[in-house]
């Protein structure tokens, strides 16, 4: 016979459950913040939304620890993390600056004001563990600051923020490059000059390049003289010449008629062939060569061969990072690859998320499956049913499916036998299922199970007891919020356990 107390410990489960619950009111999350809840605290400001009164605590709150998981949250609303920018800890300015950790296909942009207090701040924070470079670098790689967020720096007042405009050199425009290279400041000037070297093919001349891969990035996009592209030749690396829109066309023609099929495909999808090559490749022996022609009828733009070349050949699988729209293609050009006979080009259409919503329903029954899967991953009007089905069939892509506020959390309860324990866990959550399976074998099934806001809560208080599901009960948004402070002090001060678990834990260990 047990004590007072449960025979096995749930203080853990209950703390990690109620950490993420959805119906925690503010105060609840708020206690979960101290010292004696451990790592329960840091988890649940990195890993869910927070009310605002609870940002408010975790923004201001004495725990470094606690600051530093807030500044990784990729939940809610980015700018009330505003004054992680101005952090005493320069660690957890770093955290912030760098993003939320892990690879997330897509990456929410930070507003400009917090990029600007990063950009600019004349220190690193008072603990002296990070340098104001560290932080910037961190915040550079992080892909949270938008290609526009660049060009609007090209003019502004602040000649340092000037000078940040100069690193993405090749998304400004001609006028904005000639502007920063004229800059009236001197530091602008330098820095635009030192962006301005892919451009000039003169000093391209005298770097020395390697041909190993390391270099292949310049080789494909920097401006090139004939000495440097014959040694591209010579040296065989000529891929990133079949990229680079600055290649002269004398070398296009000698890759037109490249040994390797795979070369000419390349070729093939360039928007600035003359039409003596067109002729050759729409000839040319290769199917997937000639495809490239067939597909994207002249004349093309840069733009458009940019949105066809993050299509073609990467498959239904391909976890490529989604990063923001562009200037690009117009809208009339993605309507028509919508509804184009070649499947590579609805494909294309459905990796836009300005389709209109008739063209995307249109796209969620497509015959091809990689039109539907892109559309499911890209596109904010994606039927729920498309979003669920591509979940199912392509596992892949779920860590990107759960992330998006479109996406199905019922319907799912006919795949409550689905041999995937990640599919039967969404099933298993579904409010309309009449009886969640608690007792699956698996462990994320129960969990889910025992979270399902459908559970009475007679129910509710036996999963509560039990260690295979205390987690998920105490995530439950039906558990009353009484409840859930009274599990709270038992866990955190020491009172005495809810009479109701009590109950179920002595019962079940006699």
């Amino acid at each position: 016979m047990c004590d007072s107390l449960p025979c096995v410990p749930l203080h853990e489960p209950w703390l990690r459950g109620l950490a993420f619950n959805p119906a925690a009111p503010a105060d609840v999350l708020i206690r979960l913040m101290g010292q004696e809840a451990g790592e329960v605290g840091p988890l649940m400001c990195e890993g869910r939304d927070l009310p605002d009164a609870a940002v408010d605590a975790a923004l201001n709150h004495p725990l470094e620890g606690i600051r530093r998981a807030l500044a990784v949250n990729r939940h809610g609303d980015l700018a009330r993390l505003a004054p992680l920018a101005t952090d005493p800890s320069g660690v957890v300015r770093a955290r912030f600056a760098h993003g939320p950790r892990g690879y997330f296909r897509q990456v929410r942009p930070l507003p400009d004001d917090i990029l600007v207090t990063l950009l600019t701040a004349r220190d690193a924070g008072e603990d002296g563990k990070v340098t104001k470079d560290e932080i910037v670098a961190a915040l550079d790689s992080s892909r949270q600051i938008p290609l526009s967020f660049f060009a609007a720096l090209a003019g502004h007042a602040d000649p340092e923020l000037r000078a940040r405009a100069t690193w993405r050199w090749h998304s400004l425009t001609p006028a904005q490059r000639a502007a920063l290279l004229d800059d009236p400041d001197p530091a602008v000037r330098e820095a635009a000059w030192k962006g301005n070297w892919a451009l000039d093919a003169e000093r391209m001349e005298a770097a020395r390049l390697s041909f190993d891969g390391r270099d292949a990035w310049v080789l494909g996009m920097c401006a090139l003289p004939p000495a440097l592209v014959e040694r591209c030749f010579a040296e065989g690396a000529v891929e990133p010449l079949t990229l680079n829109p600055h290649t002269p066309a004398d070398a296009l023609a000698r890759l037109a008629r490249h040994p390797e099929a795979r070369i000419r495909a390349l070729v093939a999808a360039r928007p600035d062939l003359e039409p003596d090559l067109v002729a050759v490749l729409t000839e040319d022996p290769d199917e997937n060569v000639r495809m490239h022609i067939r597909i994207h009828p002249f004349p093309r733009t840069w733009a458009e061969y940019a949105a066809v070349r993050r299509v073609v050949g990467h498959g239904p699988d391909c976890p490529c990072p989604i990063g923001e729209p562009v200037t690009g293609p117009s809208p009339d050009w993605y309507a028509a690859c919508a509804v184009s006979r070649e499947p590579v080009l609805r494909r294309v259409a459905a990796t836009w998320p300005g389709l209109p919503a008739e063209l995307a329903e249109t796209l969620a029954r497509d015959e091809d499956e990689e039109v539907r899967i892109r559309l499911a991953c890209h596109h904010p009007l994606a039927p729920p049913r498309l979003l669920l089905d591509v979940f199912v069939t392509r596992p892949a892509h779920r860590p990107h499916l759960l992330s998006l506020p479109a996406f199905p959390r019922d319907g799912w309860a006919h795949l409550i036998g689905h041999p995937d324990p990640e599919v039967r866990a969404m099933a298993a959550a579904d409010p309309a299922l009449p009886e969640p399976p608690v007792e699956d074998p698996d462990a994320s099934v129960r969990r889910a199970a025992a979270a399902n806001p459908g559970l009475s809560p007679e129910a509710l208080e036996t999963l509560l007891a039990d260690p295979r599901t205390a987690e998920g009960a105490a995530a439950n948004p039906a558990l009353p919020v009484h409840r859930m402070h009274a599990l709270l002090d038992h866990c955190l001060n020491g009172a005495t356990i809810p009479p109701a678990v009590v109950r179920r834990s002595t019962a079940t260990s006699t």
